[in-house]
């Protein structure tokens, strides 16, 4: 009887396994032809299609875009400020606000909740947006125009207070009878208790931060503020420009319009862009694996 039970489970295991492995290849392949097409020449990609393994290895596409490091670099700057800036405002924020909405004790936890949750369903839109950022604001040319509007989402606060909420209120009544003040209370007991929602949290918004180019595009003229994202998008827009028309200035750049890198120029951009969050995440997967399910369960 027990082999039987013992066989049955080895069985579902290794399904499950197999079922695991299917997936992590299937998300895998993408990123190896993304890697792949960046290292091959455009003319191969448009003769002979996608493969993992290049046919004909050409760091064109990567030359093209490392033409000027310096810029490059510049760029990697504008953008790891804007993600470690907002982020950590924005995990801080967020925390702050989510446990004041989780405290049953706070009279106007209702109000306040569903004034969170109204600016979820409703938008002011663009144009109301960008005059508030520039008339108002005057976040104009500013770095912080690429943080202030991500610091605070209503979603990522009503998922904090969700999690938040399953702190046992007894310990918070300890804290105070001891003598904690509110503040007190939230950095040296919430915060540490809260721990995998708060790196979940900040890897979500990282990566929102990491991929910030839209309100680079509105707001931002000067060069010296452009991210990373926005950099790669105009010299994708160059490089489109360039094959587009035969009168371009393509000489100027050593490289012939039949040979200039359209295809694998987009795939090197994604690999530049993406890398770094690719090294980072695996430091958080525990975190992340665990917070998963933040807010979703109710003691």
């Amino acid at each position: 009887m027990f082999l039987g039970v013992s066989k049955r489970f080895d069985i579902s295991r290794i399904l499950v396994y197999a079922v695991l492995t299917a997936i992590c290849v299937i998300v895998m392949v993408p990123f190896f032809l993304i890697v792949s097409s960046s290292l091959t020449s455009t003319q191969t990609l448009t003769l002979h299609g996608y493969s993992i393994i290049p046919t004909h290895f050409s760091f064109l596409a990567y030359r093209y875009i490392f033409r000027y490091p310096a810029v490059l670099l510049h760029a990697y700057g504008v953008t790891i400020t804007i993600t470690v800036v907002g982020t950590v405002g924005s995990v801080l924020l967020t925390s702050m606000m989510g446990y004041v909405l989780s405290r049953k004790d706070f009279r106007l936890v209702r109000p306040a909740t569903f004034y969170v949750f109204f600016t979820m369903l409703f938008s002011g839109g663009l144009v109301p947006y960008y005059i508030l950022m520039t008339h108002y604001l005057h976040l104009e040319n500013s770095i912080f125009s690429m943080i202030i509007p991500g610091v605070i989402t209503p979603f990522n606060v009503l998922i904090m207070k969700g999690f938040l909420a399953k702190i046992p209120v007894e310990i918070i009544e300890s804290a105070k009878v001891d003598g904690a003040s509110e503040f007190r209370i939230f950095f040296r007991m919430v915060l540490p208790l809260s721990t995998p929602a708060l790196a979940t949290l900040g890897l979500l918004v990282s990566f929102a931060y990491w991929g910030e180019w839209f309100n680079a595009l509105l707001f931002i003229n000067n060069q010296n503020l452009v991210p990373l994202q926005l950099m790669l998008y105009n010299i994708m827009n160059t490089v489109n420009f360039l094959a587009n028309n035969p009168e371009g200035a393509a000489t100027g750049l050593h490289v012939s319009l039949s040979s200039l890198p359209t295809i694998s120029a987009q795939m090197a951009m994604v690999v530049l862009a993406a890398g770094p969050m690719m090294i980072i995440f695996p430091f958080f997967r525990r975190y992340f694996v665990q917070g998963l399910t933040v807010g979703s369960l109710k003691s």
